[in-house]
């Protein structure tokens, strides 16, 4: 395990003697980061993935809790050397069993450690990793998006204060060199990370902040002089919290009518207005007959202002009674009206009293105007404004969707609008329609969660600060013209912002603080909808010097977001099936290579498509019994989803077939006839070669597969001559195996064909590289991998990559007893002798009693049923591991408790007092093994 160049490690260090209380503030400044934690248990579940969590790694705590922890968080594994690391030579590996394993070695680790997160986007991620002392806890992580920290630096505080960071604009930028620390040990831990930790006894919170204090805080260095402790900072109120705290309907309008001074008159424009844009409407008075108030009393229309009609065209006639869930409107009319649609949200049917308008929020001058829409699209336009309009449908058509990512496309389509149409677009989507592939049965709610995939905004257009930033989860309660627009599948078009309303409509911004900047803006919100599905929501705001928003901006851009929304739905099918393929790739291909005795494992695998990660190349490391161990590197002809699906099958069977113990040749020749089962489409090449650390042997055997070298001690390489027989799948073909003596601390290397491929070039350039000074055996194999892969692999190679370097350590004969026993009774208790003997030579007499147990009753079972042979083995490693062997092929099975008698309770002992316990099937016979871990130095 390597570390990251600006990490920091430390150990857990005795609590230092402070005389502030764990809850006391940092004092100075401190830098407010959005940190996301998670907990694992002891059993490497996950027992708390906050909101912050949810919106930097994009899986929702109910899919991540109380889940295996290996697996979520595929990452890059950090780096030891500086500098920019080659392509392809970052090791692939498990965030969370890496962050494990850093702080079991060194109690604390802090530092950058990139992640895949669940839109198979690689972020850049700062981690502070703690061993709590709590003994349910296996890990703390804490983490952050480096991206925005390092674009332009992080929020300070000072005391009470939180102040912008003090950066030049020259510098922006120039925080690239900000890296996750930790501060001295034994600071006293401030209040706020209190409230991160999960709701629990105060025994266990209490133990957690003390493992965070003893260990070192969080902290940023911005340069080798200046380090930042770290506080959390506190969620940006979104439009769920703020509108739930709110607690009340949108003002009506005799709440309106009922507060002193009169209403603004929006409808006026100010002197200094800026155009609406590449939108103008212009309306002819005799096109808009007036009505008045009382008439929309009687249609159940909703009574606006005169030119702030509908926000999309009604597709039916509104009925003759007011909507059973909405009052009927005195003057004024309400503010919000609900609106009837053909086929709202996921293609269901529209609910009974939902009305045929679609929904539009007036200004608070329509009571004085006491006019309302004629239901009718809008004016006629002229030649002139309509090829405006189809030249702005024309650059989405060719702007928008140019490339088959989500988050890509939805920033095309809100850098279309902004400036020119709005000063502030945002595309919010569905966030379990993004992570789901199958389209949600129920229709959108007030608990639909929504992800903020794309934001843009003018910046010189006013201040935008506070609004949710790109990934945060954020829900749309249906009093809000958001959750309107995404429970109805109908745009919402709110004119203008009255100061009155300007609270709630914040909420669907981003939080009440945004009240004063949204006052007096017009806002515009449209549905995504695409195959009869709501996305999601587009939501576009102008702000006072522009014309506002009314119902031919609302008629053309309904328009231009369906157009948008079938590139987008088309980005998430996309997505969907990558996703699919890439999971059955990463199920079946080992992430960790295993611990064995004797032998070290490295490992690497890099698609030919970067951007599927899909391929037919597979390797294996495969644990037999006497610490046995076989090597498996196989491709499947071809690429894609097919390809994978073959390599999945036939690394199962590999499983399988090794787990039988069949020499290498017998092993290849029964792949083949399972290939010819399976179909005349598979094909593949694979190597099989099986270490023996105890004899120092390695036989192999290859079906049609790139020749291994072999790494000698004094670094020469040799290529070595196996027969190469065919590929699995032709048949007819024998498997000859061959067996070699190994020297301890040479290294075996097996590849693929694509690593040494040389476009216009023989197989054989590659391979003599390889066979070059090009490893050191002196390396460890983490090492050899990368440094093989930076000399021989490159971008513009399309075949997928499969390495795997295996250092030979071997097990020293001192470290290895075995004896052979005859089939008789008596060999029970000279068994146990022997056991007992050799343990008190190795030291190890605290085992000697619950070894030789269970030596006896499984040397017991083994002469009760062999023919001619017995064999007891031990080898002490970094474990101890007992093996017992007999010829008889049938294996032993545990039965329940409550059948057993006098007889059958051997393997109930061992799974009792063993760590660790299986049986094997050999070439002859079984073989029946447990481990037993070694006492502490």
């Amino acid at each position: 395990m390597v570390d990251e160049p600006n990490s920091t490690a430390r150990p857990a260090a005795t609590a230092a003697a402070t005389g502030a209380a764990p809850g006391d503030q940092s004092s100075g400044v401190v830098a407010l980061v959005r940190l996301a934690l998670v907990l694992v248990d002891r059993t490497g579940r996950i027992a708390q993935w906050n909101r912050a969590a949810e919106e930097l790694f994009g899986h929702r705590a109910e899919v991540a809790q109380d889940r295996s922890a290996t697996g979520l968080l595929p990452a890059v594994e950090p780096r030891s050397v500086p500098g920019p690391a080659a392509p392809g030579t970052r090791r692939r590996c498990d965030a969370l069993d890496t962050l494990a394993e850093l702080t079991a070695a060194q109690g604390a680790w802090a530092g950058q450690m990139p992640v895949v997160d669940r839109e198979e986007h690689l972020r850049d991620v700062l981690w502070w990793a703690y061993r709590p002392a709590d003994p349910a806890a296996g890990l703390l992580a804490l983490a952050a998006d480096a991206r925005p920290l390092r674009s332009a630096g992080p929020r300070l505080a000072l005391g009470e204060r939180r102040l912008p960071f003090a950066a030049a604009p020259a510098a922006r930028g120039g925080f690239h060199r900000l890296s996750a620390a930790l501060t001295a040990p034994g600071r006293p831990v401030p209040e706020p990370f209190a409230g991160l930790l999960p709701a629990g006894s105060a025994e266990r919170r209490a133990a957690l902040l003390d493992g965070l204090g003893r260990a070192g805080l969080p902290a940023l260095r911005l340069d080798p002089g200046t380090l930042l402790p770290v506080l959390p900072a506190d969620p940006p109120t979104g439009a769920a919290r703020a509108a739930a705290g709110i607690g009340r309907r949108y003002p009506t309008a005799q709440q309106r009518a009922g507060r002193s001074g009169p209403p603004p008159q929006p409808e006026q424009s100010a002197p200094g207005r800026r155009p609406a844009g590449p939108l103008p409407v212009q309306r002819d008075a005799a096109e808009r007959p007036a009505a008045p108030a009382a008439a929309g009393q009687a249609t159940g229309h909703p009574a606006a202002a005169a030119g702030t009609g509908p926000a999309a065209t009604p597709t039916a006639q509104a009925p003759t009674a007011p909507a059973p869930t909405a009052q009927a409107p005195s003057t004024g009319g309400p503010a919000i009206e609900q609106a009837a649609v053909e086929s709202s949200a996921n293609g269901h049917q529209a609910r009974r009293g939902d009305q045929a308008t679609p929904p539009t929020v007036p200004c608070p001058a329509a009571a004085e105007e006491g006019t309302r829409p004629s239901g009718r699209l809008g004016p006629f336009l002229t030649n002139g404004q309509a090829g405006e309009q189809l030249a702005l449908l024309n650059e989405v058509g060719g702007k928008v969707g140019t490339t088959l990512d989500l988050g890509f496309t939805a920033h095309e389509l809100c850098q279309v609008l902004v400036p020119r149409v709005a000063d502030f677009a945002c595309v919010d989507l569905v966030d379990g329609l993004i992570s789901d592939s199958e389209l949600p049965e129920a229709r959108p709610d007030d608990d639909t969660m929504l992800r903020r995939v794309a934001l843009v905004y003018n910046e010189s257009a006013g201040q935008w600060d506070h609004v949710l930033a790109e990934g945060a989860l954020v829900a749309m309660p249906r009093r809000t013209p958001p959750g309107m627009a995404l429970q109805l599948n109908q745009p919402v078009l709110v004119p203008v912002v009255s100061p009155d309303v300007a609270v709630d409509y914040a909420a669907a911004l981003g939080g009440p603080r945004l009240a004063s900047v949204v006052t007096g803006r017009s806002m515009l919100v449209v549905p995504l909808s695409a195959r009869g599905t709501v996305l999601g929501i587009l939501k576009l705001l102008r702000l006072p010097d522009r014309t506002p928003f009314d119902e031919g901006d609302a008629a053309t851009l309904k328009e231009l977001a369906a157009r948008a929304a079938l590139s987008l739905d088309n980005a998430r099918l996309h997505r969907a099936e990558s996703k699919v393929a890439t999971t059955l790739q990463r199920s079946m291909i080992p992430t960790r290579p295993p611990q064995i005795p004797g032998v070290q494992i490295a490992h690497r695998y890099l698609p030919g498509d970067s951007k599927a990660e899909v391929g037919g190349d597979w390797f294996d490391a495969i644990q037999l019994p006497g610490s046995r161990v076989a090597l498996v590197v196989g491709d499947v002809m071809g690429h894609g989803l097919h390809s994978a699906a073959a390599m999945g099958r036939f690394r199962t069977a590999m499983q399988t077939l090794a787990a039988l113990d069949l020499p290498p040749g017998q092993l290849l020749r029964h792949l083949d006839n399972l290939a010819h089962k399976l179909g005349d489409d598979h094909l593949a090449t694979c190597l099989y070669a099986v270490y023996d650390p105890i004899n120092r042997t390695c036989e192999l055997a290859s079906a049609g597969h790139v020749p291994p070298v072999l790494v000698h001690p004094d670094g020469s390489g040799e290529l070595l001559e196996i027969p190469a027989g065919a590929p699995i799948g032709v048949g007819g073909v024998p498997f000859v195996a061959k067996t070699i003596d190994v020297s301890d601390g040479s290294m075996l290397v097996l590849c693929t064909d694509g690593l040494v491929e040389v476009r216009g070039g023989d197989i054989g350039a590659g391979l003599a590289a390889l066979c070059g000074n090009l490893i050191d055996p002196r390396q460890s194999p983490e090492e050899a991998c990368d440094v093989v892969l930076e000399r021989l692999h490159s971008d513009d190679r399309k075949d997928d990559v499969a390495l795997l370097v295996a250092r030979f350590d071997g097990v020293a004969p001192t470290e290895v007893a075995t004896w052979d026993l005859t089939v008789d009774h008596r060999e029970v208790r000279r068994a146990r002798a022997l056991v007992r003997e050799q343990l008190a030579a190795w030291h190890l007499e605290t085992l000697s009693d619950t070894t030789e147990l269970l030596v006896s009753e499984l040397v017991t079972n083994a002469v009760r049923v062999a023919r001619d042979r017995v064999q007891l083995q031990l080898i002490r490693v970094d474990k101890l591991l007992v093996e017992v062997s007999d010829d008889n092929h049938n294996l032993p099975s545990l039965e329940p408790a409550e059948q057993l008698g006098e007889t059958g309770r051997g393997l109930t002992l061992v799974t009792k007092l063993a760590e660790h316990w299986g049986t094997a099937r050999k070439a002859v016979g079984k073989v029946v093994w447990f481990e037993l871990p070694l006492p502490p130095a």
